[in-house]
């Protein structure tokens, strides 16, 4: 265990060293958005007074200093383009992004898991038929576009659902009346990213099930005359469950990825709506920390699923020792 604490601890600071350097990597200069419209109205000299406050104009190796220093302390900055505590921006960001991302994860593998299973026990039936190509259309399909389509038909076209944000703008709803109205404005992002994420946990379960139901232990319970209830869930499941983890162990960075694409069509104010933000405005702190935010989730949520998948699997912590 220790072996893979320290893996993760180099993917961390591999993600560290990155997100100081990738932004710089960007054409375009912040300028125009620490001083706004009078940029042509500046002498060269008051510019590079502006970008010297900022530290900007020191060599790269002094940048990198100071953004140590400052990842470190208890002092994140302010925003260029947002001119708020980076840090308080991020807060909020991340907990709607790890809303998203939980609930759709949730349903995906929910729904992919029991669509699996019951093609598995349909096989070579129409019905196991459209399950296979229906779920491989909707994966061919980037999920921004579905994003779009449910957005343009439920949202603009039938008004059922919200069109953007996370929660109604100028209510002063709480308790039970804002929690409804959380979840009325999840649902189309929601149904977006499950809708395209179905297909890992679909045919995982549908091989697994598909393997374990013709294994000698599962003959014999029905022969012993065990209710089908309780060899499904508790002989077939159990141990299908297991190939699942791999794919949530995969699929966790998808997910925050794909849920980034996602917020930025529907509006949604997470992380990705803060990072294309930060990208425009060429908002060097507010990149580094949104990058480096999205990078820390997606290690934690991949340690903690290689954790379950260790409980699930003990056979793994002997492997790691030799």
């Amino acid at each position: 265990m220790k072996k893979r604490i320290g893996h993760y601890l180099i993917i961390l600071v591999i993600v560290i060293v990155a997100n100081f350097f990738i932004p710089r990597l960007l054409p375009g200069s912040p300028i125009k958005t620490l001083i706004g419209e009078d940029t042509g109205q500046m002498t060269a000299e008051e510019k590079m007074g502006i970008l010297d406050s900022y530290h900007l104009n020191d060599p790269i190796t002094v940048q990198f200093g100071y953004y140590i220093k400052d990842l470190f302390s208890d002092d994140w900055g302010l925003s260029f383009s947002k001119r708020q505590p980076i840090k308080d921006l991020l807060k909020s960001a991340a907990g709607w992004t790890l809303l998203l991302s939980s609930v759709s994860m949730f349903f995906s593998i929910v729904i992919g898991c029991c669509l699996g299973a019951h093609s598995a026990r349909k096989r070579k039936t129409k019905s196991d038929l459209n399950l296979i190509l229906g779920t491989t259309f909707l994966s061919s399909i980037p999920p921004f576009w579905v994003a779009i389509l449910l957005l343009a038909v439920f949202g603009a076209q039938l008004r059922w659902f919200p069109t953007y944000g996370a929660y109604s703008m100028w209510s002063d709803k709480q308790g039970l009346a804002y929690v409804l109205d959380v979840s009325y404005h999840l649902v189309l992002p929601v149904l977006a990213l499950v809708l395209t994420s179905l297909l890992p946990y679909f045919t995982t379960t549908r091989y697994s099930v598909l393997k374990i139901i013709n294994e000698d232990y599962i003959k014999m319970a029905k022969i012993r005359g065990v209710p089908d209830h309780t060899i499904n869930v508790r002989y077939v499941m159990h141990n299908a469950i297991i190939p699942v983890f791999t794919m949530v162990m995969l699929d966790v960075g998808y997910l925050l990825s794909g849920s980034i694409l996602i917020e930025t069509v529907f509006s949604y104010p997470g992380l990705g709506v803060l990072m294309r933000d930060a990208v425009t405005a060429r908002d060097y702190p507010l990149i580094q920390y949104t990058f480096l935010i999205s990078s820390v989730l997606t290690i934690i949520a991949l340690f903690l699923a290689d954790l379950c998948y260790r409980k699930l699997d003990p056979s793994l912590e002997g492997a790691d020792e030799k």
